[in-house]
């Protein structure tokens, strides 16, 4: 019997593998449009290839490819992408050609079975602002909508040095978090 404590275990998530039908699109939108940086881009053959792409400042990469996954493409849900500034984010998507939603917040906040409202959070709380994208350029296949992929960019105040985390994972029906300004 092990008397070993969790205290004392560090968990960490470090790599969330998106499903896409077509990797070399789905890579140029994260790196050209999204911003990320490639990390890796290995094939040793034609039955596998992995790709690794790691978001500024985050602690968590994704990676796309051949033979990573039986999962259909765009089926992975709700990525959460932790941001300094959502306004800021939203804004450098937009110019980078990524179609992104109005900023909306939670209502009533401490309801997540609520609604939206426009604009950010009034009292700036963590998670509660969000700002919804499109990464169909991303995922290409037959998934709802033709392979339309959306991201929320949900807010988030205490973030430090950029992109916070990477979390529980989607190019089709997550977030990016972030913190507002």
């Amino acid at each position: 019997m092990s008397s070993t404590s969790t205290a004392a275990v560090k968990f960490s998530v470090e790599v969330i593998t998106l499903p896409v039908s077509d990797v070399e699109r789905a890579l140029r939108f994260y790196v050209d449009r999204v911003g990320f940086t490639l990390d890796v881009d290995y094939s040793p053959n034609d039955a596998f290839r992995v790709v690794q792409l790691t978001p500024p400042g985050s602690g968590c990469s994704i990676q796309i490819g051949r033979g990573l996954t039986d999962a259909a493409a765009g089926s992975l849900r709700n990525i959460y992408l932790v941001v300094t500034d959502l306004a800021a984010v939203r804004s450098h998507l937009l110019e980078r050609g990524v179609e992104v939603g109005e900023i909306r917040h939670k209502t009533p906040i401490d309801a997540w079975d609520g609604g939206f409202a426009p604009r950010l959070d009034p009292t700036h709380r963590d998670y509660a602002s969000f700002a919804h994208f499109s990464a169909r350029m991303a995922t290409a296949g037959s998934y709802r909508n033709e392979g339309i992929a959306t991201c929320d960019v949900l807010a988030r105040n205490r973030c430090e040095g950029g992109v916070c985390c990477i979390a529980n994972g989607s190019a089709a029906d997550g977030a990016v978090v972030g913190k507002q300004e």
